[in-house]
């Protein structure tokens, strides 16, 4: 019939396989917020994203190194130099294991 327009479909490839991933409303506006800033479609944004940061971690893993973003190294830092807080038995352990009762 003249005048009548078919959508074209993106298909995947034979080699191309979906991975699916739900997100609130507020993490979903994120990704689409980042990808308009890089002028790349959600889904292009999400792959890069996710790729490039699921081969670094491999290659530190490969090497048996801990990688951690800046934001985990200074939870991290701020772990170490926060001292504990110790329950009481935690105190009487210390105490009977120094000697007293």
């Amino acid at each position: 019939m003249p005048g009548l327009k078919t959508q074209k479909r993106r298909t995947t490839k034979p080699t191309e396989r979906k991975i699916v991933v739900p997100m609130d409303d507020s993490s979903r506006a994120a990704v689409v917020r980042a990808a308009e800033l890089r002028h790349v479609s959600a889904s292009d944004y999400v792959r890069e994203i996710a790729v490039a940061q699921a081969k670094h971690e491999v290659k530190a893993a490969q090497r048996q190194v801990i990688a951690l973003s800046p934001a985990e190294q200074l939870q991290f830092w701020n772990a170490l130099n926060t001292p504990p807080q110790l329950t009481p038995a935690q105190k009487r352990l210390g105490k009977v294991m120094r000697g007293g009762k």
